[in-house]
């Protein structure tokens, strides 16, 4: 159905509003594309087992789900630019923590800063994203959202350079072909050097923050009440729950979320199997990272005339046709089908949040965010499946064959099944 596209998406007045909430998108993006790399550099300068360098990702993942609904009930009683600045001071606070943590050498004291961090991200990721719904007419807030949210992939972007160039390509243990056999003495020289590498991005990041957050302070921000006043909350949780289109919404986003962190993860893997080189696949990953960047601003583009469910069904169903392509094409033609799901997934997040988020009180948006971030916890559940279906041969990546095809592309039907829910999902919800 086609949409009128003479409304205005931000009005003047809160233009520089908008402008520095939607810094913040780029800011989790940065994060995110940072801390991925964060892994494997631990488990190798630290000589951690997979296990123990999986709790980069647990902490990461942990303080999302942790800290969303009391982030989300905190700005039910305060306001926005509260939930905002409060936001700021535990990323910063998070970030800057790396700076004693490498001072320790103490592997646990990272995996603080970033639990921390990502209390920040919580409560910024709660906050921000209904705040930039709010601002304006609810006819354009999705295409409002999508608009700020395609700063994100610029934050992925300059978190994965920062994380390649001024990181993982700094490493000394990284170049020694033999880390383990040196003595005691040499191995304390490079663990220490190769901390200060991976702190230094973190105490920069918790800097600009910092500056963020005195910008944010004494600018005059919209508040956003709801004029019914404040519900009950068992009333709200109520409401929410028995609101079809948001509770669908929700398991939209944690399919979604998975997806993601599967088709991104696991693209090494991938690679790997077709005789690639982690470095020359890292410039694959950037490749994902670029056109999910233009997806983000053709999705933003085309909300002017296509309603929002409609849309997230037509990219659902090309993602659905990628899928196949990376399971069924061998070589790197199938590696091009994967990439190519970046650019169906780059509406995704920000459209299923409007979606399930539209029709609500202000005071129930606040809360139902917080099921929309907590949905973030897919990101460490559904990779965990997909890697029980690539090891199921062993701990290669092509030791057997799943219905004529290495386990690692079979592996792939679960982004599958995720985006065919999703394309249902923008059938139901779209505008008839």
């Amino acid at each position: 159905m086609s949409k009128n596209y003479d409304e205005v998406v931000v009005p003047k007045k809160l233009l520089l509003p908008f402008i520095l909430i939607t810094s913040l998108f780029a800011l989790w993006g940065f994060a995110n594309a940072v801390t991925d790399p964060m892994v494997q550099a631990f488990k190798k300068v630290l000589e951690l087992t997979n296990s123990q360098a999986a709790w980069v990702q647990m902490a990461f993942y942990g303080g999302y789900f942790c800290m969303a609904l009391p982030a989300a009930l905190f700005v039910r009683k305060y306001s926005y630019k509260t939930g905002v600045l409060i936001g700021l001071a535990l990323y910063a606070a998070g970030a800057l923590l790396f700076y004693p943590a490498a001072i320790t050498e103490q592997f646990w004291f990272f995996c603080l800063g970033l639990y921390v961090l990502t209390f920040g991200l919580a409560f910024l990721e709660t906050t921000a994203n209904p705040y930039i719904l709010a601002m304006g007419s609810r006819e354009t807030a999705t295409q409002r959202l999508n608009l700020a949210q395609a700063f994100n992939p610029v934050g992925l972007l300059l978190g994965l350079l920062v994380a390649q160039q001024f990181v993982l390509k700094r490493l000394q243990s990284d170049d020694i072909e033999n880390f383990a056999s040196l003595d005691t003495a040499q191995k304390l020289l490079v663990r220490t050097s190769d901390l200060l590498v991976i702190r230094n991005p973190y105490v920069i990041l918790g800097i600009v923050i910092t500056v963020i957050f005195i910008f944010i302070y004494i600018s005059k921000m919209p508040q956003v009440k709801d004029e019914d006043g404040i519900p009950g909350l068992g009333a709200t949780f109520t409401s929410l729950k028995n609101n079809r289109k948001y509770v669908l919404g929700v398991l939209a986003q944690v399919l979604y979320v998975g997806a993601q962190i599967m088709c991104w993860t696991y693209i090494y893997l991938y690679a790997e199997n077709i005789g690639m080189s982690s470095e020359n696949a890292a410039n694959y990953q950037f490749a994902a990272f670029i056109v999910f960047l233009i997806g983000r601003a053709i999705g933003t583009y085309l909300l002017r005339f296509i309603d929002a469910g409609s849309l997230l069904m037509y990219f659902a169903m090309l993602a659905v046709v990628f899928c196949i392509g990376t399971i069924w094409i061998s070589g790197i033609g199938g590696l091009y089908s994967l990439v190519g799901i970046s650019l169906c997934m780059s509406l995704m997040f920000p459209t299923i949040y409007g979606i399930a988020l539209d029709g609500l009180s202000e005071e129930e948006s606040k809360i139902g965010a917080a099921g929309l971030v907590m949905a973030i916890v897919g990101g460490a559940l559904m990779p965990k499946l997909q890697g029980i279906i690539i090891d199921v041969g062993g701990a290669a990546v092509n030791d057997t064959t799943i219905l004529g095809v290495r386990e690692v592309n079979f592996s792939f039907i679960l982004p599958l099944f995720c985006f065919l829910y999703i394309s249902w999902f923008g059938f139901r919800t779209k505008q008839n």
